[in-house]
């Protein structure tokens, strides 16, 4: 059994620009997450991104769908982790604010 969490983090950036910006930042999560602690496989499939993260014997699978206006992330989390619900549903809008503001 999963809970899921979901947010909306709206944004100016366009579609496309997001996407880079979404895609980089998972490319450096999943550098500081390597190793011993987990690791992040995704994959896009137009402007959805799909991904499991893999820490310490748990996954959470997510989908992400990048918009002209916004980014709808949607995560699985497992019952061991759900607790951390609120946990994660504000460091995603968070992290997900400072990726995705214009600069």
């Amino acid at each position: 059994m999963t809970r899921p969490v979901s947010i909306t983090i709206p944004h100016k950036l366009g579609a496309a620009e997001a996407r880079k910006r979404i895609d980089d930042g998972f490319e450096k999560f999943g550098k500081e997450i390597g190793g011993a602690m987990g690791r992040i496989d995704r994959s896009w499939s137009g402007d959805r991104l799909t991904f499991t993260a893999h820490m310490m014997g748990h996954a959470m699978t997510g989908r992400l769908d990048v918009l002209a206006e916004s980014v709808a992330i949607e995560v699985d989390l497992p019952d061991m982790l759900a607790v951390l619900a609120n946990t994660v549903k504000g460091r995603l809008q968070k992290q997900g604010r400072v990726l995705l503001e214009k600069k």
